[in-house]
Parts: C-alpha cells; structure tokens; sequence
C-alpha cells in the first residue's frame, strides 16, 4: 500500500479579525481569468485561521498553511507574519 501525500497549500492572506481566541479571520484576494469572455475577475475567500500565540493584528499581511481539521471551520494555520500594517491602508 502507497501513501501519496500531496503537498500542503500555502497561501498569503490580510488579516480582517482578531478578536477570537487563538483564531483570526482572514481574506485571500485572487484574480482569475473567466474562461469563456478571458476577462478578468477579482475573487475574495474568508477563512478562519489558527493563531496558537495570538500575535497578528487587523491590517497584517500573513502566510497560511493548510492543516488537519481543528475544529469545524479551521483547516488552515498561521505559518509567519510576512508585514505587519495598520489597519486602514490595505481597504
């Protein structure tokens, strides 16, 4: 038997919430091209992060890693802060 694990995803997000414990509420911002018409689209995703130290704040800009399942809307987990921001200037 073969255990093929595929390599975790790894992904840069801004930080939009930090008021929970141990947690953080992020925002991935994509552009995709639309196949059909080959325009452009800006795509966002929220997604709840684990932050074992509590050390982000609103405004910074993070790497996430995909993880196992923490609870029920966490599978993914604060690797670095690549830029700490104030929080007004990335809206």
């Amino acid at each position: 038997m073969r255990t093929n694990k595929s390599p975790k995803k790894t992904l840069k997000a801004y930080v939009i919430n930090n008021t929970m414990n141990k947690s953080a509420l992020v925002r991935i911002k994509k552009i995709v091209k639309h196949p059909l018409y080959k325009k452009y689209i800006k795509k966002t995703t929220q997604l709840q992060v684990h932050d074992e130290r509590n050390t982000c704040s609103i405004g910074d800009v993070v790497e996430i890693k995909e993880t196992r399942p923490i609870s029920k809307r966490k599978s993914w987990s604060i690797v670095s802060i690549l830029k700490q921001d104030n929080p007004n200037s990335y809206r």
